[in-house]
């Protein structure tokens, strides 16, 4: 569970450094993706296109197995 837990987390931080240019694609724009302004910066939680991206590794993973 702890492990799991770790992933996302890091999948969280890949992924919103990736955010600029994954938005070109229209991910990081999905319903579930929340995006929001404090003190004047940027923020933004990917939560549904995170996990619409692991689904995509784990069906490629399971494919090349």
């Amino acid at each position: 569970m702890i492990r799991w837990v770790v992933v996302i987390f890091v999948a969280l931080i890949v992924f919103s450094t990736l955010l600029p240019w994954l938005e070109k694609l229209g991910i990081g724009r999905l319903p579930g993706d929340f995006r929001f302004k404090l003190f004047g910066k940027v923020f933004s939680l990917p939560f549904s296109s995170t996990i619409l991206l692991s689904l995509v590794v784990l069906l490629l993973a399971r494919f090349l197995k």
